[in-house]
């Protein structure tokens, strides 16, 4: 049976991930050390077979996929499929004022109730629809190679379920870092974990690094 690797990263870290407000489908651009991750994140792929680059449309992740195809010369495009989770009236927010302004639906979100949507937002169980679906989609069309997915926490969350056989309301053990090398395998029987949360290529990166000029 033919199969697709699939190697999958977060965005860069932006501002609002530092104060812990939530972004969802606000366009929130990469903060310098987002920048800088993003190019750490090039040079670690470099010299993998990278078939086809596909990112979210939303800048963090665009610009995020960019620098790796700069790097790399994967073609890039983009799939409005791979965004974050909508989180409707809670976007804008800290989880603080969250908390404070609207306990009940904090509750419910804690919860991770499968069903529960925000006002004006995407439930866990119509994010992982949509995530099974264009990542399905997405391998189809790469069997025997190696394809790179750009997006955001709440996809790699989702990510991580379906190769683990994870449920929507397991709490969560595993790291979601920004610029992360994450590795799955996809057959039409689905995905399984390959390697998750490999950092290597921003630890050990000097202080010096950080100052190099972005391109």
């Amino acid at each position: 049976m033919q199969a697709t690797r699939i190697v999958a990263v977060r965005h860069g870290e932006t501002a609002w991930n530092v104060d812990t407000r939530i972004q969802g489908h606000l366009d929130i651009p990469l903060n310098d050390t987002g920048l800088w991750q993003a190019e750490r994140l090039a040079r670690a792929l470099v010299g993998e077979p990278i078939a086809a680059i596909y990112t979210s449309d939303l800048q963090r992740a665009r610009a995020t996929a960019q620098a790796v195809a700069r790097a790399t010369g994967a073609p890039l495009s983009t799939e409005p499929g791979l965004r974050e989770r909508s989180f409707g009236c809670f976007q804008g927010r800290t989880f603080a004022q969250i908390e404070t302004e609207r306990p009940e639906d904090a509750r419910r979100w804690r919860r991770r109730e499968p069903d529960y949507a925000p006002e004006g937002g995407e439930s866990l169980a119509a994010l992982r629809a949509r995530i099974t679906r264009i990542t399905h989609a997405l391998a189809q069309q790469h069997l025997g190679e190696q394809v790179l997915l750009v997006a955001h926490g709440g996809v790699l969350d989702t990510l991580y379920r379906l190769a683990t056989g994870q449920e929507i309301q397991t709490p969560r053990t595993w790291q979601l870092s920004n610029a992360a090398i994450n590795r799955l395998l996809w057959t039409p029987d689905g995905l399984t974990l390959v390697g998750w949360a490999d950092t290597r290529h921003l630890d050990e990166a000097d202080e010096a690094a950080r100052d190099e000029p972005h391109s």
